[in-house]
């Protein structure tokens, strides 16, 4: 059985890849000040109903494991 650390990262959304997405949706990077609002509005809405995504991961697991 592998070993699970604790502190591994299961999600991560780097500044590099806002910053690419700004670029891809707004044509340019943001600013630090942005940036802390976007880290503010990341934190609410991951954090918002983290309850249904919990539940629906751990379902979506049990069901594919049902015969």
């Amino acid at each position: 059985m592998e070993t699970i650390n604790k502190d591994d990262i299961l999600f991560y959304i780097s500044k590099e890849t806002l910053q690419y997405e700004a670029m891809e949706k707004i044509g340019r990077s943001l600013t630090e000040e942005e940036l802390d609002v976007a880290r503010k509005g990341l934190e609410w809405g991951l954090t918002f109903d983290i309850e249904t995504v919990y539940n629906t991961i751990l379902f979506e697991m049990i069901k594919d494991k049902s015969p």
